[in-house]
């Protein structure tokens, strides 16, 4: 008798072959049967009329802090992820010696706004060097998989100390140590090494990380000791000032370690042909057999801005910024009062928040018409009609007039979707373009990160929902495809042969979908992160069963209590 069969479900592979209608049959943590008439099982599921998958695996989030804590590590596993990948980015907490430990909790709420005083109370620091690090995650019981990259921030401050703070230029000795250490962490299980070299990532004082402008030799050994240990792929992002520099090094990296090397691609309003040029980068590379790629995201990389968010288009006015210190009812009220009201709109946002800003960030101050109300069910595709300008022309207001009373109106809980990149043009056809590209990887999800911004941790469900079932202003895309890039093309792309696709003797990873019955919820702001630190959560409808090894760990949306998540380490 099978521990648990799934009946009559409609089956998507992972291989991207077509949908077909059988069992599941699963064994302990394996799946032993995959289409046909299974026999009896312990547990019997009925899933005629719903959509069976792998599970989803995610290879962009950024819970290295998070999973040393949380062993469900929401939102991500409420939307079918049963593995995710972290170490995004170039940061992370690993190595690390005990007078760092400031930095670089620093350093990710800077970049990847997770509350520092959550880090600070969260994190235990039960560890030193990467393989310490893994040890310490590999202790907790989870429910679902985890792997971790290996972050150059946090590797070059370990190496240098403050010289790499300074983003001083590393020695040779610095160099051949970085080399050996990223070869251990390798060794230890570390499934990557990831960097960044953009303005867009800064400290909480403004400063560029540590990695901003390595040299390529550093790289390039780094490069070096992932052909060592015969393990890992290598990310990066990039401002790409100098592309054929940076394509320059990227090859060499990708010919001396024989690793798949890959960079994060979004399209940029400041050179909409920008991706074109990348993308020809990547093919000339894959036509001198060099294993580079390009990592794309589903939906743009979009703000989520309201009164208790981060950012929003009036929190860079002087007036704001006094009232918001006040607790949030008080705040709410004052904001409601018509001399605030005129105060605060009669004002420009102030030039040193601007400055403290990201590039692109800093266009919530004037782009009203690209922003849209973020209604109960958010729309990542909103028409030019749904802008901020666009309704405000109809009202007969301004559009600063028109946002500012929809924010606190309601109950205060109102939020404006601001898409950052991905949406130059104003639909997501590029991002089409993109994501069916045969030399893209689908990810940037997010998940852990930029709490009080950013929630795209919902990524999986968008592209079911929206790409295969909702779009209406373009062609969809297969499901069988879809389901393909969540989960085989992921899983092999970082070397996981044991999931991504249902088939005998691959571990037992699966969702149960109402397909029809997908449904996004519009992101809210929680306050469960150590210390009351708060983040953004978006919940869903759909997920009839997450299954992990072969153990139910939600059924309808709700946590069984299941723990069969693991530390994935790489293999060589």
């Amino acid at each position: 008798m099978h521990d648990i069969v799934i009946r009559g479900g409609t089956i998507v592979d992972g291989t991207g072959a077509p949908a077909f209608v059988g069992d599941v049959a699963i064994d302990g943590d394996r799946i032993v049967q995959v289409g046909g008439k299974a026999g009896p099982g312990k547990r019997e599921v009925e899933a005629d009329g719903r959509l069976v998958t792998p599970g989803w695996v995610d290879v962009h989030t950024h819970y290295d802090g998070q999973a040393t804590w949380d062993p469900v590590l929401a939102p991500s596993s409420w939307h079918g992820a049963t593995t995710i990948v972290f170490g995004n980015c170039g940061v992370g907490f690993a190595p690390v010696r005990r007078q760092h430990h400031r930095a670089l909790i620093d350093l990710m709420e800077g970049v990847e706004d997770i509350p520092g005083i959550t880090l600070t109370e969260g994190l235990k620091w039960d560890w030193e060097s990467f393989p310490d690090y893994l040890d310490a995650l590999s202790r907790l019981p989870r429910t679902i998989d985890i792997a971790a990259q290996l972050a150059h921030h946090p590797l070059r401050v370990y190496v240098m100390g403050d010289r790499a703070i300074a983003r001083e230029q590393a020695t040779a000795d610095d160099i051949d140590a970085m080399g050996r250490l990223t070869e251990e962490a390798l060794r230890a299980g570390a499934v990557g090494f990831t960097t960044s070299r953009t303005d867009q990532h800064k400290t909480l004082a403004g400063d560029l990380v540590p990695g901003r402008y390595a040299e390529h030799e550093e790289l390039l050994a780094i490069g070096k000791a992932m052909g060592r240990a015969g393990r890992g792929t290598f990310g990066m992002l990039s401002d790409f000032e100098d592309e054929a520099a940076e394509f320059g090094w990227m090859r060499q990296v990708a010919k001396d370690s024989g690793r798949p090397v890959w960079f994060l691609l979004t399209d940029r309003s400041y050179d909409p042909e920008r991706w074109r040029r990348l993308m020809n980068g990547v093919r000339a590379a894959r036509a001198d057999d060099l294993p580079l790629s390009a990592q794309v995201a589903g939906r743009p990389v979009g703000l989520t801005l309201g009164l208790g968010t981060s950012l929003n288009p009036f929190g860079l006015r002087d007036a704001y910024i006094e009232v918001a210190k006040l607790p949030p009812a008080e705040m709410l009220a004052r904001l409601r009062t018509p001399e605030l009201r005129r105060l605060i709109l009669s004002q420009e946002a102030s030039p040193q928040a601007l400055e403290v800003l990201p590039p692109l960030s800093r266009q919530i101050a004037t782009r009203w018409d690209r922003m849209y109300p973020l209604g109960e069910q958010p729309d990542y595709e909103p028409p030019p009609e749904r802008s901020i300008a666009a309704l405000a022309a109809v009202e007969g207001v301004t559009p600063a007039e028109y946002c500012y009373d929809y924010l606190v109106g309601g109950d205060g809980g109102r939020m404006v979707y601001f898409p950052v990149t991905n949406y130059v043009h104003g639909d997501l056809e590029v991002v089409r373009e993109m994501i069916e590209d045969p030399h893209t990887l689908l990810g940037l999800s997010d998940g852990g990160a930029h709490c009080g911004v950013i929630c795209d941790a919902s990524l999986n469900t968008t592209m079911l929902a929206h790409w295969v079932r909702d779009r209406t202003r373009g062609p969809r895309m297969a499901l069988e495809y879809v389901v393909k890039q969540m989960t085989s093309e992921t899983a092999a792309f970082f070397g996981f042969r044991d999931r991504g696709r249902l088939q005998p003797g691959l571990k037992a990873d699966v969702n149960i979908i109402d397909f029809e019955g997908l449904n996004l919820h519009a992101p809210k702001m929680i306050f469960d992160l150590p210390a009351g630190g708060r983040r953004l959560v978006q919940s869903v409808d759909g997920y009839d069963m997450t299954i992990c090894s072969g153990l139910p760990i939600f059924e309808k949306g709700q946590e069984t209590g299941a723990r069969p998540g693991k530390l994935v380490r790489s293999a060589g």
